[in-house]
């Protein structure tokens, strides 16, 4: 067949090819655009208006809930006042 000198040859390749083609591809010239404009698409800039409106729906959302955790204890501490007597 081919010799040793073939087999040494298709091993040079087998280990050439992907290292090479890896090198050359991911070279951040490459895809630094590519990858600037989908995280700008992904994560836009904050617009301060929508915070405040996301903070100011939080905080309504917590209150009430705080006035439903309130309004449960005082229904508990009538129940143990009415038990009590």
């Amino acid at each position: 067949m081919g010799g040793w000198k073939l087999e040494v040859c298709k091993m040079a390749m087998y280990v050439t090819f992907p290292v090479a083609t890896f090198h050359i591809f991911n070279q951040p010239e490459y895809f630094e655009k590519w990858v600037t404009t989908t995280k700008r698409e992904l994560f836009p800039p904050e617009n301060k208006s929508h915070r405040k409106e996301i903070e100011d729906a939080i905080k309504a959302m917590r209150e009430k809930k705080d006035e439903e955790i309130r309004k449960a204890l005082e229904e508990i501490e009538k129940r143990e006042k009415l038990g009590n007597k």
